[in-house]
């Protein structure tokens, strides 16, 4: 299972939540992983209210 923590701290050159959005969209895509958990809320400036449907769509 991913969890959203891990790929922001493996990912430490993120600034801004669509950067993170196109982190886990190249994630999903490159590897096996079928769950992923949103274990923190990314505490970006840009992030929207619905950052966890927006994280979701990304992923599947």
């Amino acid at each position: 299972m991913l969890l959203i923590s891990e790929v922001m701290i493996a990912n430490p050159g993120l600034d801004t939540f669509e950067d993170l959005v196109l982190v886990l969209k190249t994630i999903a895509e490159g590897s096996d992983e079928r769950f992923f958990q949103m274990d923190v809320k990314p505490d970006y400036g840009d992030t929207p209210e619905n950052w966890e449907d927006r994280l979701e769509a990304a992923f599947y």
